[in-house]
């Protein structure tokens, strides 16, 4: 990452797991009219980005060389490239004053006047190695069940408490969802989030720490994607570089790991408009 300048570190953002310490919404077309002018990347180098201008376009908002998702479904936003002061204004106009926004891939440093959130290094794990079992056979057990709008209190208070990164309000409508119910308690999920052409990420992935080593993640992990495979899709996920018990599993699982990629936060500068 490069030197932070004159922007200034804020406090911690709600869930972004420790080890990534250290307005106006137009057409599509406003972003693939950017396409052209994009250096050539694999779509995971920048996937946020791809996605937003492919698989989830209907999610974005776009403002010039910069977009996000709905700010209720994911804090998430991208760049078409390795932003400078201009990518970055694109993106307070699209943020508003105060708004924050989570980049990975193009992250840049923000320019004066931002303030940094977080700050971190993660790792891109990608899975066209696995062996898929079908949606139906990785079901297996009864306590699997698809999560959606009804569990939205209960998926919010298990975020709350393992913080798997950045999450919103409906993050579970990227779709995907399945949990893992105990006495009515939710105590493990998994879902997908961003969807470059050709992948599907993992994501969310979450035990309640009272309900951890009984395998509830991978069994989570492998109906997730055994629902990406379905679809002729093939399966990638981040984790944090020194989450080194999440990188093991996965290997195990039969991920291999792609490369390490910057997952920056920071918040536009001004006050938010107050909300009536």
């Amino acid at each position: 990452m490069g030197p932070l300048g004159g922007v200034r570190r804020g406090r911690s953002w709600p869930y972004i797991p420790s080890v990534l310490r250290s307005r106006a919404e137009v057409g599509s077309h406003g972003a693939l009219s950017l396409i052209s002018k994009v250096p050539s990347l694999h779509v995971l180098d920048n996937p946020a980005w791809s996605a937003l201008t492919g698989n989830q376009r209907r999610l974005g908002q776009f403002v010039g060389a910069a977009a996000r998702f709905d700010p209720e479904i994911s804090p998430f936003g991208a760049f078409a490239v390795e932003p400078g002061p201009s990518e970055w204004a694109d993106m307070a106009e699209l943020v508003g004053p105060g708004g924050v926004v989570a980049t990975t891939g193009c992250t840049g440093t923000p320019p004066p006047g931002w303030i940094l959130e977080f700050d971190g290094t993660g790792v891109q794990m990608t899975g066209e190695r696995l062996v898929v079992e079908s949606v139906g056979r990785a079901m297996g057990s009864d306590e699997v069940v698809p999560l959606g709008a009804d569990d939205a209190d209960d998926i919010l208070e298990l975020v709350d408490l393992t913080r798997p990164g950045p999450f919103a309000p409906r993050t579970y409508e990227f779709g995907g969802y399945v949990g893992i119910r105990r006495h009515r308690q939710l105590v493990a999920m998994a879902g997908e989030r961003m969807r470059p052409e050709g992948w599907a990420e993992v994501s969310a992935v979450s035990t309640h720490p009272e309900h951890r080593r009984q395998g509830l993640a991978e069994l989570l992990v492998r109906v997730v994607v055994a629902g990406i495979v379905a679809r002729e899709e093939t399966p990638y996920l981040h984790t944090g570089v020194d989450n080194v018990d999440a990188i093991r599993l996965y290997e195990a699982m039969g991920f291999t790991i792609r490369r390490h990629t910057p997952f920056v936060g920071a918040r536009a500068p001004g006050e938010p408009t107050p909300t009536t």
